[in-house]
């Protein structure tokens, strides 16, 4: 079998709701990565075998396949391909992880994964609201009944069940702030960024997300919309943003061929279902069963990108794997920097990527819950 390798990953900054980057549309966002990714190793883009989207609101300006109008926005071949795939929150992610296996079973050559979300343009249950019926058929509600709750219900649930207070939440929350405060401040996000232009022509080159001086006493100020006298609130939660991401990935023999330098591969992808009733504990069972498919030892793991859905999620699968929480989110996540959706998982691992390459890192682990009740696990290999 092939090895998989990461040639180049990109992401643009991430903004936040009606903010710098609200103005532009969700295909030329994606757009934006996808020449990124050419204008960084040269690659002629008609070499391009497959790109595999993420995107979670398929509808309206992000509907009708938005991977493809992303390639065409790019000024790419028409003779390149695209599909846009839904694993909600992990949605590019699972395409990277798509992507993976079709380079290591002999499918593809070069293909690139990534994902787009704008959820200024494309509200949050876009598809829900404006669409007729609703995804929970009479089968699913006989199974469940109303027990299938939004997930901020099922965040607060994770956090009576694992026994997390509002301090350790909140306390989660100012650690990613502060993190993804100096991650900028030290310039260790400029090489992984691609500025957007608007089309007002303003240049957006920072993620917008970070609440610089945010503290416990802050925190505890607002309000618990999802359970009154509970824990989970605005402020310890992931952000409504917008953002795209791309990676380019090949097989190592045709990285060589072309003169680019690999700077990971892919060593082990796994997915999971969990009860669909809280909903966002699967990075738990994601990463047990990540870490045994591999054979790495959770001591040999030296960065953990696990997305900040909820700090409950955080707080739960801390408490369940023993990590090192130094090694968790070291720049911060989803709740300072944001969760554009479809393009979250291609954003945390273009961050991770870059991450282990400064720090020279061996392994790094990620992993994403998902609406529904489910989960993607990664690990990648720096190579050296």
């Amino acid at each position: 079998m092939k090895d998989a390798v990461i040639v180049e990953a990109v992401r643009t900054p991430i903004g936040k709701r009606n903010g710098g980057l609200s103005g532009v549309h969700p295909a030329d966002l994606s757009a934006t990565v996808l020449q990124g990714l050419v204008d960084r190793t040269g690659l002629d883009p008609a070499l391009v075998e497959d790109v595999i989207w993420g995107c979670v609101s398929q509808v309206g300006e992000q509907s009708m396949n938005v991977g493809r109008y992303g390639v065409l926005a790019a000024g790419w071949p028409e003779s390149v391909p695209s599909t846009t795939v839904d694993r909600q929150c992990g949605s590019s992610q699972q395409a990277a992880a798509f992507a993976a296996a079709g380079v290591m079973a002999g499918h593809y050559d070069i293909v690139v994964a990534g994902g787009v979300e704008s959820m200024s343009r494309v509200q949050m249950f876009s598809s829900v609201e404006n669409g007729p019926g609703h995804p929970q058929s009479p089968l699913v509600t006989a199974r469940y009944g109303d027990q299938l709750v939004p997930q901020g219900i099922g965040a607060e649930m994770i956090a009576e069940k694992w026994g997390l207070n509002r301090e350790r939440l909140d306390s989660i929350a100012v650690r990613s702030h502060e993190r993804a405060a100096a991650a900028i401040d030290a310039g260790r996000f400029a090489g992984q960024i691609v500025p957007v232009t608007t089309p007002e022509g303003v240049v957006v080159d920072t993620d917008e997300g970070v609440r610089r001086g945010t503290t416990l006493e802050t925190l505890a100020k607002l309000k618990t919309p999802f359970q009154e006298n509970g824990r989970v609130t605005a402020g310890n939660a992931s952000q409504i943003s917008d953002g795209a991401a791309a990676l380019l990935i090949m097989t190592a023999e045709k990285a060589r061929d072309l003169g680019l330098t690999p700077i990971a591969r892919f060593v082990s992808s796994a997915v999971v279902g969990v009860d669909p009733i809280t909903m966002l504990t699967g990075p738990i069972p994601a990463t047990r069963k990540i870490l045994d498919r591999s054979g790495i030892p959770l001591s040999e793991i030296g960065v953990f990108e696990v997305n900040e859905a909820f700090a409950s999620v955080i707080g739960a699968w801390e408490d369940e794997i023993g990590p090192d929480t130094d090694k968790v989110n070291p720049n911060g996540g989803a709740i300072a920097l944001g969760h554009p959706l479809g393009g979250s998982g291609a954003r945390v691992m273009t961050t991770m990527l870059h991450h282990m390459r400064d720090n020279d890192i061996q392994y790094g682990l990620q992993a994403i819950c998902e609406g529904g009740g489910m989960a993607n696990a990664t690990i990648l290999e720096l190579l050296r």
